[in-house]
């Protein structure tokens, strides 16, 4: 019988998300409060949703316009996304993925989690962190970013 409920749920997915912000690496994101987090939300739903507009980003993330616009500019400058003009409204940027993975892409997603999480759970025991990251890969495989797709749906 499970005894998390909502709260703890949520509690531990903020931990694991500021756990996950130690991690990466910030060079070349500005020092704009919350601006890891902008840019990770708005990577995340133009993988979801290839080819969208700004303003199709901000309905789906929430998120305001200009923080949108500011992160996809930052991720195009990392070569982590590409844009191009809308063809039908030519005012309109499409935004997708970029085809090929940039040095900067490649730094922050082979950035280590171990130095971060081993800080998190007080210890310096290499089994200890090595035990938890595969409980989170375990999670990973289950709980992947299409589950938040699948929530709203």
């Amino acid at each position: 019988m499970s005894h998390m409920n909502g709260i703890d749920l949520f509690l531990l997915g903020r931990t694991l998300m500021k756990i996950g912000e130690d991690t990466l690496p910030t060079e070349g994101l500005g020092e704009q409060p919350g601006s890891v987090r902008t840019v990770l939300i708005v990577v995340s739903d133009v993988r979801e949703h290839p080819d969208s507009a700004i303003s199709e980003i901000v309905t789906r993330t929430g998120l305001p316009q200009s923080a949108v616009s500011a992160a996809v500019a930052r991720l195009r400058e990392a070569g982590a996304v590409s844009t191009e003009p809308d063809a039908r409204d030519r005012r309109r940027l499409r935004v997708r993925p970029a085809p090929e993975i940039s040095g900067r892409v490649e730094q922050v997603r082979s950035a280590s989690i171990d130095a971060a999480l081993a800080k998190a759970l007080g210890t310096g025991d290499p089994h200890r962190v090595a035990e938890v990251v595969s409980l989170l890969e375990e999670l990973g495989r289950h709980l992947s970013p299409q589950a938040v797709t699948r929530l709203r749906d």
